[in-house]
């Protein structure tokens, strides 16, 4: 399985932009430049788009873990938080939280930790990122 996005970029890094499109056409021509990356611009950036793939990858999975344990979610909801520094080496993604609340019917607190924990290491994104992956999980009643 292959999966493609493209970008382009025009002009100098502080004034040019770019727009970023997938091949499904959920995202076609969207803008990034320094501005949406650094500062608070219209448009996406690399880390935003690395958290929602990160977010949808945890959640897959965790449902996934939870259907191995005979339990299915009546909601998962996951928000990815990405933490880029500037590190010796230049802007570095450091790490991601992940904060997931879930309403799975028949699940104890044992279960949804099993799951959770098993969501996070053995999702596709958090096996691709070289960052400390943290979470918190509640799951509600």
């Amino acid at each position: 399985m292959k999966r493609n996005a493209s970008a382009a970029w025009q002009g100098d890094l502080k004034t040019g932009k770019g727009t970023v499109s997938t091949e499904s056409g959920m995202l076609t021509n969207a803008q990034y430049s320094f501005n949406t990356r650094f500062e608070n611009g219209q448009g996406t950036n690399p880390e935003e788009l690395i958290a929602a793939a990160h977010a949808g990858c945890f959640t897959m999975a965790l449902s996934g873990q939870l259907g191995a344990a005979n339990l299915v979610a009546e909601q998962l909801a996951t928000t990815a938080t990405v933490t880029m520094e500037k590190v010796e080496a230049g802007w570095t993604v450091t790490g991601v939280h992940l904060s997931v609340k879930g309403k799975v019917p028949k699940a104890d607190q044992a279960a949804w930790e099993k799951a959770t924990a098993a969501a996070k290491t053995g999702c596709p994104i958090s096996r691709l990122l070289n960052a400390t992956i943290t979470m918190d999980a509640k799951l509600e009643s």
